[in-house]
């Protein structure tokens, strides 16, 4: 089966993801332009998510989306498995939201422009003032009643395991007194690990787990340490048991 699923993978998913990828760019960055930048920036990277992961032949279970209120703003943090968590989430999470990325991705080719014309966020860390830049950029489309995901660790796992994480995305939350929302990712470790970027993608299920929102208890310090300690607990709690623990990560 192992061998049938490589042949597949290399006869219909590549040359089909490259179409895809294409169309989803061009339709993104020509929508974003001439239309509704919220609209034209989510719907074609959706769509195309979801087609990666069904063309890929695997399961996905989404648990928690009744936790959720649609009028609500939130800052999505979610561990960082691998690869696929971008297809997960921009997929299956059924939520407008703007990515918080490295700044590196902006260099893909088709992904980075389309990123920048879908109005993501290129984190930039170059100095204090380009964070501070980066930040102000964020509470900005917060402020315009979008939601933002970020992956608080700043680097896919080597392990499956999740490391620390920053203060960034909570700190935005405590600015804006918003709520912030643990997403817990399983499986796409197991099916796109960091270490074998240039191999094969590994059948597995994949399955997201939306936590309740984590209220503000006031704004400051405490506020920050509260949702960002509440949120790691979250995460953790709804990894699968091989997956659970702390381990350091080299790139944090």
């Amino acid at each position: 089966m192992k061998l049938l699923y490589r042949i597949y993978q290399l006869c219909v998913v590549v040359p089909l993801l490259l179409v895809f990828s294409i169309l989803a760019a061009l339709f993104t960055c020509v929508g974003c332009m001439i239309g509704n930048g919220h609209v034209w920036g989510y719907y074609p990277g959706k769509i195309w998510s979801r087609l990666i992961v069904w063309l890929c032949l695997l399961p996905v279970k989404v648990e928690g989306r009744e936790h959720l209120d649609p009028k609500q703003s939130y800052v999505f943090v979610a561990n960082h498995q691998g690869a696929f968590d971008i297809f997960l989430i921009y997929g299956f999470l059924d939520r407008n939201f703007k990515w918080m990325m490295k700044k590196g991705l902006r260099t893909i080719p088709l992904v980075g422009v389309a990123c920048e014309a879908a109005h993501h966020i290129f984190v930039d860390r170059s100095g204090p003032h380009a964070i501070h830049r980066t930040y102000k950029q964020a509470e900005e489309v917060l402020k315009d009643g979008m939601s933002l995901v970020v992956f608080p660790e700043g680097a896919r796992t080597f392990t499956g395991h999740m490391g620390i994480f920053r203060r960034g995305a909570f700190m935005l939350a405590d600015e804006l007194q918003l709520p912030v929302v643990p997403l817990t990712i399983n499986g796409s470790f197991d099916v796109k690990p960091r270490m074998k970027d240039i191999y094969w993608v590994f059948w597995h299920p994949l399955k997201l787990t939306i936590h309740e929102p984590i209220q503000p208890i006031g704004k400051g310090p405490e506020n920050v340490k509260n949702q960002m300690e509440k949120s790691y607990e979250a995460i953790m709690s709804a990894l699968e048991p091989k997956y659970q623990g702390f381990v350091e990560n080299p790139d944090q």
